[in-house]
C-alpha cells in the first residue's frame, strides 16, 4: 500500500481515494432511508422511504416545512442519532462506501474528514470556554494526528482568513460571544471544511442572520464550493435561497419525499401540490404587487399518526380529484414528462399541468 497523499497542509492524510467510478456518479447516494424512533407515545416514522443523490460540485436544497423529515435524514447520513432509540434501514452511500451499520468509531473517522455540517446555531455549536481558533486547530488535529499545535494554528488562521473573518490570526485566539453572528457562522463553515470534506451538510446556515449578512455567506458557499469541488446539502424552509444557490431540489413532506427534480423543474414547474403551497406562501417579485400571499391551511402531520394514503391528503385542495386514491394508497415518487423529475401524487398528470397553468400561475420562484 503507498504512502498516503499530503494535504495542502504538508501532513498526510490516510482516506481512501474515490475510485473512478465514484467520480462519475453521485458522491453521496442514499436508497430508501428510513429512520424510526421509539418513544414513549408510539414509533415516530422520520424519514420513510426517501432516496436522492448529490454530484460533487453541485447543490441539493432539500425543503420542507417543520417536521418533514430534512433534519433528521442529515443527521442519519452524519450518523449522529443515538443508536440505542433510533432504527435505521436502507442504505448511505459515500464515495462507494456504505455508512450503515458503521461502529461509531468508523463513522467518527468519517465524520469531519469525508463529510461535515455547518450547523443552524453557531452560538450553541461552539463551545463558550475555548477560543474560536482552538476548536478549528483541534478538529483539525483530530484527523491529522501527526500535525503539531503550530501547524494546526496555521492551518486555522488560514481558513478564517479564506471565510472572510479580518485579522484572522487576532480572532483566533478570541471567544464566541466575541464574534458577530455573521463571523460565528463563517467560523462554523472554516471549521466544517478545515479537513477539506468532500461533503458539506449547511442546515439552516442563514435562519439568523440579516438579509445582506445571508447573501455574504450564501456566496461564501459558493466560492468555497468552487474551490473544494464539494458536494453540498442545504437544508433550508426558505424556497428564495433555494432559488438562489441550489442545482437540485428535494421536497419533503411527513417524512417522505414528494417531489424531486431540478431547481428550474420544482421552482418553475411544480408538480405536487404542496410544492404548490410552498411557493404561494412567498412573496415574489414578479405578479401584482399587491397579490395576497396564499398559506397551507392547516397544520403538518403527527409523524406517529400519519394519515392513510398521502400524508398531504387533509390539506390538499385537489384530494377529492384523485377518486379516493389520496386517502387510501400511499403515492409513490414517479416520472413525469421531464427527465429527472420525480413526483408523489394521485393527480393524474395531465390534471397536475392545467392545474398548474391555469390555478396556480402564481407559483414561481426566480433563481
Amino acid at each position: 500500500m503507498g504512502k498516503p497523499e499530503p494535504t495542502s497542509s504538508g501532513v498526510p492524510d490516510d482516506r481512501q481515494s474515490t475510485t473512478a467510478a465514484d467520480s462519475t456518479g453521485p458522491y453521496l447516494r442514499v436508497t430508501d432511508l428510513r429512520v424510526r424512533f421509539d418513544t414513549e407515545d408510539g414509533v415516530v416514522r422520520a424519514v420513510d422511504g426517501v432516496s436522492f443523490g448529490v454530484e460533487r460540485g453541485r447543490t441539493l436544497g432539500i425543503v420542507g416545512e417543520s417536521g418533514s423529515g430534512k433534519s433528521v435524514t442529515s443527521l442519519a447520513v452524519l450518523g449522529l442519532h443515538n443508536a440505542k432509540r433510533t432504527t435505521i434501514s436502507g442504505s448511505i452511500c459515500l464515495g462507494g462506501r456504505e455508512l450503515v451499520g458503521l461502529g461509531e468509531e468508523q463513522i467518527r473517522r468519517l465524520r469531519g474528514r469525508d463529510l461535515a455540517m455547518i450547523f443552524q446555531d453557531p452560538l450553541s455549536a461552539l463551545h463558550p470556554y475555548y477560543t474560536v481558533g482552538r476548536q478549528i486547530a483541534e478538529a483539525y488535529r483530530i484527523h491529522h494526528p501527526g500535525a503539531s499545535r503550530r501547524a494546526a494554528r496555521q492551518r486555522a488562521v488560514d481558513m478564517l482568513d479564506r471565510v472572510g473573518i479580518p485579522q484572522p490570526a487576532k480572532r483566533f485566539d478570541q471567544y464566541p460571544h466575541e464574534f458577530s453572528g455573521g463571523m460565528r457562522q463563517r467560523a462554523m463553515i472554516a471549521m466544517a471544511l478545515v479537513n477539506d470534506p468532500a461533503l458539506l451538510i449547511a442546515d439552516e446556515p442563514t435562519t439568523a442572520l440579516d438579509v445582506t449578512v445571508q447573501a455574504q455567506i450564501l456566496d461564501l458557499l459558493a466560492d468555497l464550493q468552487a474551490e473544494f469541488h464539494s458536494a453540498i446539502i442545504l437544508i433550508t424552509h426558505d424556497l428564495g435561497v433555494v432559488g438562489q444557490v441550489a442545482d437540485d431540489v428535494l421536497v419533503m413532506y411527513g417524512g417522505r419525499a414528494v417531489e424531486h427534480g431540478t431547481a428550474e423543474q420544482v421552482l418553475r414547474r411544480p408538480q405536487h401540490p404542496y410544492t404548490w403551497g410552498l411557493l404561494s406562501s412567498v412573496p415574489t417579485l414578479h405578479g401584482p404587487a399587491d397579490a395576497d400571499l396564499v398559506p397551507i391551511r392547516g397544520n403538518p402531520p403527527s409523524l406517529i399518526d400519519l394519515p392513510a394514503g398521502c400524508a398531504f391528503h387533509p390539506r390538499c385542495g385537489y384530494a377529492a380529484r384523485t377518486g379516493g386514491r389520496s386517502t387510501g394508497e400511499v403515492p409513490e415518487l414517479r416520472p413525469t414528462d421531464e427527465p429527472g423529475h420525480l413526483v408523489a401524487c394521485h393527480l393524474p398528470a395531465a390534471d397536475r399541468v392545467r392545474i398548474r397553468t391555469e390555478e396556480t400561475a402564481h407559483v414561481g420562484v426566480q433563481s
